[in-house]
């Protein structure tokens, strides 16, 4: 099951790991940053290892179905 989530970016970026956290796909930055090591995450289609990547507006995130765009 697929789902979109749209995450609304309050400040000019945030790292990936703590992305995953915040939209509950990972139980935490720790979870996150093994999700990433284990090239789970695409980020704009591509897979991302650099698990404190800074994600910014109009980026999108794939990660187990779910697609994250972030505003």
């Amino acid at each position: 099951m697929s789902q979109n989530i749209v995450f609304e970016l309050s400040t000019a970026y945030i790292a990936l790991c703590n992305l995953l956290k915040l939209v509950g796909l990972a139980d935490s930055g720790g979870r996150g940053k093994t999700m990433v090591a284990e090239g789970l995450v695409q980020v704009d289609g591509v897979v991302e290892t650099r698990k404190t990547a800074k994600i910014r507006r109009g980026q999108t995130v794939q990660v187990a179905g779910h697609l994250i765009t972030v505003k």
